[in-house]
């Protein structure tokens, strides 16, 4: 009977460890990487052309910035929509749907003769990220098994590395072909919508495998004061993501512009400052994951807005070499916590991976978009100087992630909800 009872015990165990133990499925991670890369890559010829499109439709700043407002807009304003679908109906053919709302934008990018069809292209972009993005992080959440810190990580820097190529599509394509070069991007998107066929298939067969709960018990349990709490963190949080993503937006959009007028240099030799600073960022974004598994996950948020902060208020004032040094670092620093948010929210509400996807990536995204608006309208009052040397000072809001519940206080909540 000792024994029986003994086998019993360790069946019992080995099964309870079966959703902590579930194996990390590398082939469809880098899948969505890869299709994430194409993606952003595709989102990133759209400030990658705005010199040309400043120049050749005789935009201002402000109309530059509402075009990229019109992209994360859109982008973002759906994504909280579609988390909030999928988290009820998982639908794995979104997924190629998306792509190809996003080929029919880039096609129309290509020949728009006009400001205004210039925005509709964009727009159509924005819908196919809007739907990409949640549920790629979805994905990303399954295929990761148990180790969905770097998961989350190998999916985010896909998209990072797509970012850092816009510079060098400006100086390969759009500098010699125009704005017509964007219609090679249309084969990217059909690369990218032949990937999500695949990446579909698998997802319907995880479905199937990995019958949904009605209710999360986690909800079902959670108290009016720890909703509060977790309301308050999520909000702060999003701010967190907001000031990191307008000084990003603010270095990347319009510090190119800035180095013009400098140090009267070309386009071409501007984007390189922003490819280094994209391409570091792309590293940090993957080195973030790990390194929050070791240090914690508010210590890494923590550290990418404040250590960013000292070399951000000089940038200002670099020569065109120590802006090279310094764009490197803070590119590094800066986007080491791009993966680390989202999983940080993931914890904060589980079971909502969609919903949790598209505030972080999404809505605080959007809100960085109104960011490069309201630069761009300030540039044109104060002139780029003076609004370069204002950015500089977002890093320090870092000091508010002291605010965030600890690590160890959202073990303590999860272990209250079981």
């Amino acid at each position: 009977m000792q024994a029986q009872a003994g086998t019993a015990a360790l069946k019992s165990t080995k099964y309870s460890q079966i959703p902590d133990a579930r194996p990390t499925v590398f082939r469809i991670l880098l899948a969505i990487s890869i299709v994430h890369l194409f993606n952003d890559s595709i989102q990133s010829i759209i400030p990658a052309i705005l010199p040309i499109l400043k120049d050749t439709m005789h935009l201002n700043y402000m109309q530059s910035g509402m075009i990229v407002f019109g992209l994360n807009m859109t982008a973002s304003v759906m994504q909280p929509a579609v988390g909030m679908y999928s988290d009820r109906k998982p639908s794995p053919y979104m997924l190629p749907l998306g792509m190809a709302l996003t080929c029919l934008g880039v096609f129309g990018l290509a020949f728009s003769p006009n400001y205004w069809l210039i925005l509709l292209s964009v727009i159509f972009v924005g819908f196919g990220s809007a739907i990409f993005h949640p549920e790629g992080s979805r994905v990303a959440y399954m295929a990761g098994g148990s180790r969905r810190g770097l998961a989350q990580s190998i999916f985010q820097v896909g998209g990072n590395a797509g970012q850092s190529l816009a510079s060098i599509m400006t100086a390969l394509i759009f500098v010699p072909l125009g704005q017509k070069g964007a219609i090679w991007f249309t084969v990217v998107a059909g690369l990218g919508i032949a990937v999500q066929m695949f990446i579909a298939r698998w997802y319907g067969g995880y479905l199937a495998a990995h019958p949904r709960p009605v209710k999360s018990a986690v909800v079902r349990r959670m108290s009016p004061h720890r909703k509060k709490q977790i309301t308050f963190a999520v909000m702060l949080l999003i701010f967190l993501v907001f000031a990191r993503s307008w000084y990003h937006s603010g270095v990347s959009i319009y510090y190119p512009f800035y180095l013009m007028e400098k140090f009267n240099i070309t386009l071409e030799h501007a984007q390189l400052y922003i490819f280094l600073f994209a391409a570091a960022g792309a590293v940090g974004t993957f080195l973030g994951g790990p390194l929050a598994d070791k240090f914690g996950r508010r210590n890494m948020i923590f550290f990418s807005m404040l250590g960013s902060a000292p070399l951000a208020l000089v940038l200002p004032y670099a020569n065109a070499f120590w802006a090279y040094v310094i764009l490197l670092i803070n590119g590094l620093i800066i986007l080491s916590s791009f993966s680390v948010t989202v999983v940080y929210a993931q914890e904060l509400i589980p079971g909502k991976v969609g919903t949790v996807s598209g505030l972080i990536t999404g809505l605080a995204f959007g809100l960085g978009a109104l960011g490069a608006v309201a630069l761009g309208g300030l540039i044109d009052l104060f002139k780029l100087p003076l609004v370069m040397q204002m950015v500089s000072f977002l890093p320090l809001l870092g000091l508010l992630t002291f605010l965030l519940p600890s690590d160890r206080t959202l073990k303590e909540w999860a272990a209250e909800a079981e």
